[in-house]
């Protein structure tokens, strides 16, 4: 009867340990995935403020048909999600986004570039 007893202890240690670990690899995939889709929320916004500027006259603010002049707003430069950076032409806008959490190949940040024109998002590249 010990030896019963201990056997199943053991068996009962080793399925606790597998499902830590299988719980801590869904969790981390899943704080990833949580984070790339914040980054391309952001830079969604992002984009349509940049279309935004686009559209408003010189009057108002804008940039009157084109993007030269527009920038990321101070505040959200640099967000809980990741930090954005903007290369701006005057019919075009791409913005990269740097995420906070590590990527797909676990040592580089998620990296997610979008192109603005003046009436479409033309591309998103998930880099990582």
């Amino acid at each position: 009867m010990g030896q019963q007893q201990l056997l199943l202890i053991v068996l009962g240690v080793i399925i606790v340990g597998i499902a830590v670990v299988v719980g801590i690899n869904v969790f981390t995939a899943s704080s990833m995935e949580a984070n790339r889709n914040a980054v391309i929320s952001d830079l969604t916004n992002l984009a349509s403020m940049a279309q935004q500027y686009y559209r408003k006259p010189t009057a108002l603010g804008g940039g009157a048909q084109t993007f030269t002049g527009w920038t990321i707003p101070a505040a959200l430069q640099s967000t809980a999600n990741g930090s954005y950076t903007a290369t701006v032409g005057a019919q075009s806008v791409s913005i990269v986004g740097v995420g906070t959490e590590t990527g797909d190949d676990n040592s580089n940040p998620v990296n997610i570039t979008m192109v603005v024109a003046p009436d479409s998002i033309t591309s998103t590249t998930i880099n990582n």
